[in-house]
């Protein structure tokens, strides 16, 4: 029977790049796959025609050749033989194992040199150290490399052997009736070396846990969530493998005063009533510690909002600082004496909408309302 053209095999164009053709291949092997197909002699002879069709199309000058003379470029010992054109379902399967779970050859270990695995520390600082800046220690307990065999896991004087399963590789080939798996070697763990004498100090592992000391630069202007990242401050690599990093996830803790807004600051201010309606003025702390002075116009009403410009959070990497916003509340006065009771009610019989502008308004248009409804 003759061969299917290998383009309509993978349902691709001609001019198809190597990413199409990939997921084109993906596609197909994963539907026509022994194990999704029991017993399906078609299916195991479809998945056996995209494997071959795809190891020839994926490699350049394989593709070349069969562009130019089709089949009977891997025939007769055309283009290499047959060994050429036969697949190699280790290479194949490799890709689909890597792609969907993880394994192939890029999971393999340098000479059971791992990297350290990261850490993370949370970091609680006040508004005022956000706003000045400063250097923190902290203490962090991490893995560290072994003083006494080096970070080799080896005991002094000895060092790791190649693994025998395996032969150094770190992973090992089993057949699977057509076709080869390959995994983890299950003596070495894929680290490719073993350990024949450990160290008695870390136990083989080739680092030991340690509490350090570590100073951490808090820029002035920091913001809430802010991440910092500290290269190779993580924990030590196994057997000599090159260290995480240390991330420093920054909150700050909520002010009495200030409310922050990116670099800007808000605060509330209550206000007596006679110094709303009289005018007058306030002092405000500001966060870098100093007072400034707000002034109240008469007839200040809730919600009336201050701007101090420059007196909010530095901006990082700038020389500007935010603004500090003040905004009034208006207190209406509680535990009143007798005279006090008199005097407002005297003001309250007095006064007219002149008086109280924004009440006199509203409740001329509920009435207007209540008016309309009635026609």
């Amino acid at each position: 029977m003759a061969k299917r053209d290998f383009y309509d095999v993978l349902g691709v164009a001609r001019d198809a790049d190597d990413k199409t053709l990939k997921s084109a291949y993906r596609k197909m092997a994963m539907q026509f796959h022994p194990d999704r197909n029991p017993g399906d002699s078609d299916a195991e002879a479809r998945f056996k025609e995209v494997n071959e069709a795809y190891d020839t199309l994926k490699d350049g000058q394989k593709r070349a050749a069969y562009d130019r003379f089709g089949h009977a470029a891997f025939e007769n010992g055309g283009f290499g033989g047959a060994g050429a054109g036969a697949h190699d379902f280790s290479s194949t399967m490799s890709d689909i194992f890597e792609e969907f779970f993880g394994m192939g050859g890029g999971s393999r270990r340098s000479g059971g040199r791992e990297r350290g695995a990261d850490l993370r520390y949370n970091l609680d600082i006040s508004l005022e150290e956000a706003f000045q800046g400063k250097t923190v220690e902290i203490e962090v307990p991490t893995s560290v490399t072994c003083d006494a065999c080096s970070g080799s896991g080896a005991k002094p004087g000895t060092s790791p052997s190649a693994c025998r399963t395996c032969g150094g590789a770190g992973r090992v080939r089993a057949a699977q009736g057509f076709f080869t798996l390959e995994r983890t070697c299950p003596t070495c763990q894929g680290r490719g070396q073993v350990i024949a004498d450990p160290c008695g100090s870390c136990g083989g592992s080739g680092r030991t846990t340690q509490e350090r000391t570590l100073s951490v630069n808090i820029p002035a202007g920091i913001e809430d969530g802010t991440r910092i990242r500290l290269a190779g401050e993580g924990e030590a690599g196994l057997r000599g493998g090159p260290a995480g990093d240390l991330y420093i996830f920054l909150s700050i803790r909520p002010h009495d005063l200030f409310q922050r807004d990116g670099a800007d600051l808000y605060c509330r201010v209550p206000i007596s009533l006679t110094t709303a309606a009289l005018g007058g003025q306030f002092d405000v702390p500001t966060v870098e510690g100093t007072t400034s002075r707000v002034k109240v116009p008469e007839g200040t009403q809730t919600g009336k909002q201050f701007r101090l410009r420059g007196k909010g959070m530095p901006v990082m990497r700038s020389t500007h600082h935010g603004d500090m916003y003040i905004q009034v509340t208006v207190e209406t006065p509680t535990n009143l004496t007798r005279r006090q009771r008199e005097l407002l009610a005297e003001f309250e019989h007095e006064s007219s909408g002149e008086t109280h502008p924004a009440s006199a308004g509203f409740f001329t248009k509920v009435k207007d309302f209540i008016d309309n409804l009635g026609t």
